[in-house]
């Protein structure tokens, strides 16, 4: 398992972004505050407040680094 912090900022990343993961077989969490969100949830993600930056767990072992490389443009640094 994997952890990194993501900032989904507009409607049009939300959209990328859930197209890229749900290209995966891995499980993707988005925790933010108390609230653990599946991150293949397109509706679920706009429950989120998508202001901040919010923790996304990766839930994969083989494809990590796969996964990675297509995070890079949604990871903060």
């Amino acid at each position: 398992m994997s952890n990194v912090k993501i900032s989904l900022n507009s409607i049009d990343t939300v959209k990328a972004f859930v197209n890229d993961v749900t290209k995966f077989d891995c499980d993707f969490d988005l925790i933010s505050g108390r609230y653990v969100i599946d991150a293949k949830s397109i509706m679920g993600i706009f429950s989120l407040d998508l202001s901040k930056d919010i923790d996304l767990s990766i839930h994969c072992d083989e494809n990590i680094d796969e996964v990675m490389e297509m995070l890079k443009p949604y990871i903060v640094e």
